[in-house]
Protein backbone atom coordinates (compact mmCIF):
# COMPACT_ATOMS: atom_id res chain seq x y z
CA UNK A 1 0.00 0.00 0.00
CA UNK A 2 1.60 3.52 -1.08
CA UNK A 3 -0.07 6.78 0.23
CA UNK A 4 -0.55 8.46 -3.07
CA UNK A 5 -1.56 12.36 -2.27
CA UNK A 6 -1.99 14.23 1.58
CA UNK A 7 -4.95 16.86 1.07
CA UNK A 8 -5.56 19.32 4.09
CA UNK A 9 -9.13 19.93 4.61
CA UNK A 10 -9.73 23.41 6.00
CA UNK A 11 -13.12 24.57 6.90
CA UNK A 12 -15.00 27.62 5.48
CA UNK A 13 -18.24 28.95 6.23
CA UNK A 14 -17.88 30.59 2.34
CA UNK A 15 -15.05 28.58 0.88
CA UNK A 16 -14.68 31.71 -1.97
CA UNK A 17 -12.97 33.51 0.88
CA UNK A 18 -10.12 31.62 0.41
CA UNK A 19 -9.77 32.43 -3.39
CA UNK A 20 -7.42 35.78 -2.43
CA UNK A 21 -5.02 33.99 -0.65
CA UNK A 22 -4.84 30.75 -1.87
CA UNK A 23 -5.24 31.60 -5.82
CA UNK A 24 -4.47 35.09 -5.97
CA UNK A 25 -1.21 34.97 -3.48
CA UNK A 26 -0.15 31.24 -3.65
CA UNK A 27 -0.95 31.36 -7.94
CA UNK A 28 -2.52 27.21 -7.85
CA UNK A 29 -5.35 26.75 -10.09
CA UNK A 30 -8.64 26.18 -9.07
CA UNK A 31 -8.83 22.19 -10.20
CA UNK A 32 -12.20 21.78 -8.54
CA UNK A 33 -15.35 24.38 -7.30
CA UNK A 34 -18.26 22.66 -6.18
CA UNK A 35 -19.41 25.51 -4.16
CA UNK A 36 -19.36 23.99 -1.18
CA UNK A 37 -15.48 22.92 -1.71
CA UNK A 38 -12.74 24.44 -3.57
CA UNK A 39 -9.65 22.47 -4.24
CA UNK A 40 -6.44 24.54 -5.34
CA UNK A 41 -3.69 22.78 -7.27
CA UNK A 42 -0.12 23.43 -8.77
CA UNK A 43 1.42 21.42 -11.45
CA UNK A 44 4.36 20.39 -9.02
CA UNK A 45 4.88 16.97 -8.02
CA UNK A 46 5.79 16.61 -4.73
CA UNK A 47 6.24 13.50 -1.80
CA UNK A 48 2.60 12.99 0.07
CA UNK A 49 4.00 14.39 3.96
CA UNK A 50 2.73 14.72 7.27
CA UNK A 51 4.30 16.75 10.27
CA UNK A 52 3.81 16.12 14.01
CA UNK A 53 5.28 19.11 15.86
CA UNK A 54 5.71 20.12 19.85
CA UNK A 55 6.44 23.91 18.42
CA UNK A 56 7.36 25.54 15.32
CA UNK A 57 10.68 26.16 15.61
CA UNK A 58 12.33 28.55 16.88
CA UNK A 59 9.89 28.97 19.45
CA UNK A 60 7.16 29.50 17.13
CA UNK A 61 3.52 28.40 17.49
CA UNK A 62 3.04 25.02 15.21
CA UNK A 63 1.88 26.71 11.93
CA UNK A 64 -1.22 24.97 10.66
CA UNK A 65 -0.08 24.08 7.29
CA UNK A 66 3.24 24.50 5.75
CA UNK A 67 3.73 25.85 2.17
CA UNK A 68 7.32 25.72 0.25
CA UNK A 69 8.04 27.64 -2.72
CA UNK A 70 11.00 28.42 -5.38
CA UNK A 71 10.64 32.39 -4.33
CA UNK A 72 9.76 33.17 -0.06
CA UNK A 73 11.00 36.54 -0.65
CA UNK A 74 8.31 37.79 -3.68
CA UNK A 75 5.63 35.93 -1.57
CA UNK A 76 6.13 37.92 1.53
CA UNK A 77 6.25 41.19 0.09
CA UNK A 78 2.90 40.25 -1.97
CA UNK A 79 1.37 38.86 1.30
CA UNK A 80 2.34 42.55 2.87
CA UNK A 81 1.38 44.25 -0.06
CA UNK A 82 -2.35 42.36 0.22
CA UNK A 83 -2.83 43.23 4.15
CA UNK A 84 -2.43 40.14 5.45
CA UNK A 85 -1.28 39.92 8.97
CA UNK A 86 2.05 38.68 9.12
CA UNK A 87 2.66 36.24 12.01
CA UNK A 88 6.22 35.84 11.79
CA UNK A 89 8.38 37.70 10.21
CA UNK A 90 10.94 36.39 7.25
CA UNK A 91 13.70 34.96 8.93
CA UNK A 92 16.38 32.59 7.79
CA UNK A 93 16.69 29.55 10.24
CA UNK A 94 19.72 27.72 11.33
CA UNK A 95 18.32 24.50 9.51
CA UNK A 96 18.32 25.72 6.53
CA UNK A 97 15.04 27.50 5.64
CA UNK A 98 13.78 30.28 5.22
CA UNK A 99 9.96 31.54 6.42
CA UNK A 100 7.29 33.35 7.19
CA UNK A 101 4.36 32.97 9.14
CA UNK A 102 1.00 34.69 7.67
CA UNK A 103 -2.71 33.82 8.96
CA UNK A 104 -5.31 33.60 5.84
CA UNK A 105 -8.81 34.27 5.83
CA UNK A 106 -9.86 31.70 7.79
CA UNK A 107 -7.59 32.41 10.49
CA UNK A 108 -5.14 29.21 9.77
CA UNK A 109 -1.45 30.27 10.42
CA UNK A 110 0.69 29.38 7.64
CA UNK A 111 4.16 28.42 7.07
CA UNK A 112 5.91 29.84 3.71
CA UNK A 113 8.84 28.73 3.42
CA UNK A 114 12.24 27.81 0.57
CA UNK A 115 15.26 25.73 1.22
CA UNK A 116 18.27 27.69 0.78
Amino acid sequence: MTVLRIVPNLHAADPNSARLFYGDLLGPDIAMDHGWILTFASDATATPQISIASEGGSDTLVPDLSIETDDVDQLYERAKSMDFEIVYELTDEPWGVRRFYVRDPLGKVVNILSHR
